[in-house]
């Protein structure tokens, strides 16, 4: 587990919140997700899991970005102030401790997979009280945005052939 910062530390009596994930095809929905948690505390420290824990919960084709560029882009966003590279799936009390966070959150759109043993990753939070979750109030998700690129292929492809077929036939007709 590396962090990899902005260059900003907290100050003092600033509230840290900690928030996990894939952070995959970064999108509107992330944004809109971590504006609500930056206006719960100004220091947000987002865990980003390996390419391996999101393979496991998210699928064989998951992630589709590298480590390297998601890193890259959720650090490119104005409300988080440092990243955790490599973030375990579930998260410990000495992780917290270590991150001095005050709120380890997670959005409600996103259902809590169970950790391979069955436990909940966010046990150790919810039993210290740190545990929030926040709705970021946008639908938009790495799914419905791969969706939305098979979709607009499909039809790209359609018009191309449609034109060529033009194309085809007035060479044909003259």
């Amino acid at each position: 587990m590396k962090e990899f910062s902005t260059g900003r530390a907290p100050e003092p009596g600033e509230k840290i919140a900690f928030v996990c994930g894939a952070f995959d095809l970064f999108h509107v929905g992330h944004i809109d997700f971590l504006e609500k948690c930056y206006s719960m505390a100004t220091y947000v420290i987002i865990g980003i899991h390996s390419d391996q824990i999101v393979n496991w919960y998210r699928g064989y084709n998951y992630p589709i970005m590298t480590m390297f560029e998601r890193v890259l882009s959720v650090l490119a966003c104005r409300y988080v102030s440092n990243v955790v590279i490599d973030a375990p799936f579930k998260i410990s009390e000495q992780l917290m401790k270590h991150l001095k966070v005050d709120y380890v959150i997670h959005g409600v759109r996103t259902p809590v997979k169970p950790c391979p043993d069955g436990s909940d990753p966010y046990s150790e939070a919810k039993r210290l009280g740190l545990y929030r979750e926040v709705d970021s109030g946008n639908d938009m998700t790495a799914y419905s945005v791969i969706e939305r690129i098979i979709k607009n292929r499909v039809k790209f492809e359609e018009r191309n052939k449609s034109k060529e077929q033009k194309e085809l036939d007035r060479m044909q007709s003259t």
